[in-house]
């Protein structure tokens, strides 16, 4: 099981990086953000399989793929935007990851306007 390799490495980073804090404690941020990009090269992986999974949902429906690929987009910059700040958290810059973390809010919100925009105008030809 993948979460099985991810979590044992997980654990020997931190546990490795709890030993070196003593000594060097420059050297617990590079084996976090080493490990934290290694983790993001799988999910990589991962999301592949996801995408095309959702690219064989979209031929079951007739959906319109502007809609996919806006999900897709949403999910993307969560997941880069979580990575981004947790290395900053872990780092000890909180304020940077909490700027961060607005930006990806407002991203995704950007994003998600013309789904309202063209929710609002099916509203208005309702009414």
């Amino acid at each position: 099981m993948d979460i099985l390799k991810i979590s044992v490495l997980g654990i020997s980073a931190a546990l490795l990086a709890l030993i070196l804090k003593s000594y060097r404690p420059e050297y617990s941020h590079y084996i976090s953000i080493a490990v934290c990009i290694c983790i993001f090269m799988f999910v990589g992986t991962k999301l592949e399989q996801m995408i095309g999974y959702m690219e064989k949902m979209q031929d079951m429906i007739d959906l319109d793929h502007a809609y996919m690929r806006m999900i897709l987009k949403m999910i993307g910059v969560t997941y880069v935007a979580e990575f981004t700040a947790n290395i900053c958290k872990d780092c000890g810059y909180q304020t940077i990851a909490g700027q961060i973390e607005l930006f990806a809010k407002l991203s995704i919100l950007a994003l998600g306007m013309p789904v309202m925009l063209a929710f609002m105008e099916t509203i208005g030809e309702l009414l």
